[in-house]
């Protein structure tokens, strides 16, 4: 039996997008459960469905933070999840929430972790004037991008670069690693 995943949003989707894809073609050794998010008009939400995946709201604007994660919970209980995959998700999850799941919540940063946390990463690499920059791929503790590092792709920030420019490396680079990354962990399906 393959494991089981949701995959946490809140914008365009496009790693999740690259993650369900990869999972249908047998390069993930996963199937998805489900999809969902903080924000009731991320475009991923759409192409989820488009893929045929179930999709959910996530009550963070309306209810906070504690009643979202305690929707998350049963979502996650109802469908027999065992990984969740944040993949561009924009809130941070509460240590009641992360330490029962230890291990099992994988995260993807836009810089090379311990460099630049947060918000506005790429944003805040590029205007530093790094001339490295990148991925990485972890496992989520209490702490904000943070926890083990499972994997790093360097990025350079060229001569000329803009930031949009740097912004699409980066994007490339995140739905390459994290497609390995999970390979790694959950192993190939064909």
């Amino acid at each position: 039996m393959k494991p089981t995943m949701a995959i946490l949003i809140s914008g365009r989707g496009t790693n999740m997008n690259t993650i369900v894809d990869n999972c249908h073609d047998g390069l993930i050794n996963a199937e998805v459960a489900f999809v969902a998010s903080d924000n009731p008009d991320a475009a991923g939400l759409h192409s989820a469905r488009q893929k045929g995946i179930p999709t959910r709201i996530l009550p963070y604007s309306s209810q906070g933070r504690r009643d979202a994660e305690r929707c998350l919970v049963t979502l996650l209980e109802d469908h027999s999840v065992g990984w969740l995959i944040l993949a561009g998700f924009m809130r941070i999850l509460s240590p009641g929430f992360v330490v029962p799941r230890r291990g099992r919540i994988v995260n993807i940063h836009p810089s090379l972790l311990p460099s630049f946390p947060g918000r506005d990463s790429i944003r805040e690499a590029f205007g530093h004037g790094v001339k490295l920059t990148g991925v990485t791929v972890h496992l989520v503790d209490e702490e904000v991008d943070h926890g083990e590092i499972l994997a790093q792709e360097p990025v350079r920030i060229l001569p000329g670069d803009t930031l949009e420019e740097l912004e699409e490396r980066i994007h490339q680079a995140e739905h390459v690693l994290y497609t390995r990354t999970l390979i790694d962990l959950l192993g190939r399906s064909g």
